[in-house]
């Protein structure tokens, strides 16, 4: 039996945290759902780890935080196995433009995308980037493809871009994050 089978009191979400601006707003996205009693495990991309620091994770999660492939572990298991199996919810936010086109293609050259590989709950993905990449052939196709293979998309929001300039590219409000996490809890639970 696998660790996601097995009875919780409270759902686990694990959150990926990709190499975007928007890296800060996944700290207060982690109190959020600590505060809704959801168990929080996160995993971050090394170029995440430039904006944000995984103790700042580690401390509002209460958990450890992954953050490579070939770090030390406590036990045999492998770590994104581990990760993939504990998901109730896998939640990626922000997602770059880079991690959307290796889902999209299979690649699993890190920890995260490893993880989401290997996992077979729910995931979701909120978009952060640049008005042109997001806007780009190759980022439209790869949304596209996420979304036919299942991984719930929450559209990107429009205004002020850390680039100096204004367009589509902001991650959604952390409002509507929750609740779409929410509503995927709601739905695996029946």
């Amino acid at each position: 039996m696998s660790i996601r089978e097995k009875n919780k009191a409270s759902p686990h979400v694990v959150l990926g945290v990709t190499g975007s601006i928007a890296a800060y707003k996944a700290a207060d996205l982690v109190r959020l759902m600590k505060k809704k009693g959801w168990d929080v495990s996160v995993v971050m991309t090394a170029c995440a780890a430039e904006f944000v620091t995984p103790l700042t994770f580690q401390t509002l999660s209460r958990n450890a935080v992954g953050t490579g492939l070939f770090a030390e572990k406590d036990g045999w298991h492998p770590e994104h196995i581990s990760y993939a199996d504990r998901a109730d919810v896998m939640l990626i936010a922000p997602c770059t433009a880079n991690v959307m086109a290796k889902m999209a293609h299979g690649l699993a050259d890190d920890l995260l995308t490893c993880t989401v590989l290997a996992t077979r709950a729910p995931v979701i993905v909120a978009p952060a980037m640049n008005d042109n990449m997001w806007a780009h052939p190759a980022t439209r196709a790869n949304v596209a493809l996420l979304k036919s293979r299942g991984v719930s998309l929450i559209d990107v929001g429009a205004g002020d871009l850390a680039c100096g300039r204004e367009g589509d590219g902001r991650m959604a409000g952390l409002d509507e994050i929750l609740q779409r996490v929410e509503s995927l809890l709601r739905e695996t639970k029946k």
